[in-house]
């Protein structure tokens, strides 16, 4: 079997909602990425078999099939099919699991794995409420309300549930909201995103134009007092705030993914291989712990220690989600979101799985690591966990 290999990483520094992206449809924000991708590898854009893309809110603007309407926004051919995908939070990791399967496989030789966001222009939760209003029913059948009664499935009750599962005081997450913008404005002030932002032409809200190319929600002021300050989403009882959990983002990534003979085609050298790809589903009410169970899969798969792991990509859905994959893997804060995640950086929900791929790849070249992990809570109470080997 052939290997996988990541020869391009990139993304959009993230946009705040009504921010910087907002006047960008989301098919032609991911159309600036598959762009980038092309001209950062210098490929003939034909030479792309397909392109995979996460999206979680295929409805309105990034309905119909996102991916392959960012195909047509953009200066890849009309050959280049696209194909769109759904495994919530992790879809665009998803993508890269699929992009990857199918270069080993040898049935492709390129192929791009992408996501996009745009929560501005379609807000969370569209594909639900707006067929709810029409009166087309919700996505939750008989079935499983028999083998989950009574039960509101939500995100935020989960984060909550795990903070008092492992102990995860209010303080305590505090303290990781905080660093976790304190990491990205280091990140941000030195550099250390240079290579792996597509900058991106905007317009300021005064008018003026822009190039977009730092993530909007870096609070380069803060202080860990300000954080304690924020009022808790969940006044009765909870743990978490807004300050401690995911901002609401816009924005899009993509990474090229070729084999053996991809690599020869293109002419080209790679940034990392895809060692390890592991998918669990685990319990959908407590929801957002299932990436524990599925680090610890794949790194029996890959037949690893975390300690062996460089650095680790967990998704910042909430403070609680890494908190308690740390502590129950036994993880290195030190190497854990060391750019700063998606507390300060913004979660565009599709897009954040190749948005952190793109991160990694880029941390560990900086750095002169070799080893990788990054995983994601999904709704539904689904984890991927992807390792990679950086060369």
């Amino acid at each position: 079997m052939s290997e996988a290999y990541i020869v391009a990483a990139k993304r959009t520094a993230g946009g705040r909602r009504g921010g910087l992206l907002r006047d960008w449809h989301p098919a032609d924000l991911s159309a600036q990425v598959l762009n980038a991708l092309v001209d950062d590898t210098g490929i003939d854009p034909a030479l792309i078999e397909d392109v995979i893309m996460g999206c979680v809110g295929q409805a309105g603007q990034q309905s119909t099939n996102v991916a392959r309407n960012a195909v047509l926004s953009s200066k890849l051919p009309e050959s280049v099919p696209g194909t769109s995908v759904d495994r919530q939070c992790g879809s665009s990791q998803q993508a890269v699991h699929f992009a990857a399967a199918t270069v080993m496989s040898g049935q492709m030789d390129v192929v791009i794995a992408a996501g996009v966001e745009s929560m501005t222009r379609v807000p969370m939760g569209t594909p639900v409420s707006l067929p709810a209003k029409a009166g087309m029913g919700m996505p939750y059948g008989e079935g499983m309300e028999q083998r989950y009664p009574g039960i509101q499935f939500s995100q935020f009750t989960g984060a909550e549930m795990i903070a008092a599962k492992y102990g995860l005081t209010k303080d305590m997450l505090d303290e990781f909201g905080y660093e976790s913008q304190v990491r990205a404005g280091k990140a941000a002030k030195s550099g250390a995103f240079a290579n792996e932002i597509v900058p991106v032409n905007v317009t300021t809200h005064e008018g003026a134009p822009h190039v977009h190319t730092q993530d909007e929600g870096i609070r380069f002021d803060v202080s860990l007092d300000g954080v304690k300050g924020v009022k808790l989403i969940n006044p009765d009882g909870g743990r978490l705030t807004a300050a401690t959990s995911s901002q609401i983002c816009d924005g899009a990534s993509g990474v090229l993914i070729v084999n053996e003979r991809g690599l020869k085609a293109l002419g080209v050298k790679p940034l990392a291989r895809i060692h390890t790809m592991t998918v669990v589903g685990e319990d959908p009410v407590i929801m957002l712990e299932a990436p524990i169970g599925a680090t610890k899969k794949a790194l029996s798969r890959a037949g690893m220690k975390i300690e062996d792991i460089d650095l680790y990509e967990v998704n910042e859905a909430f403070a609680s989600i890494p908190m308690a994959w740390m502590q129950q893997l036994g993880a290195d804060h030190a190497r854990l979101n060391v750019n700063g995640g998606a507390i300060a950086l913004g979660h565009p929900l599709g897009a954040s799985g190749t948005k952190l791929m793109a991160t990694l790849v880029h941390a560990l070249h900086a750095r002169g690591k070799k080893w990788g992990l990054q995983t994601m809570c999904e709704g539904g109470g689904l984890a991927n966990v992807t390792i990679i080997e950086a060369l």
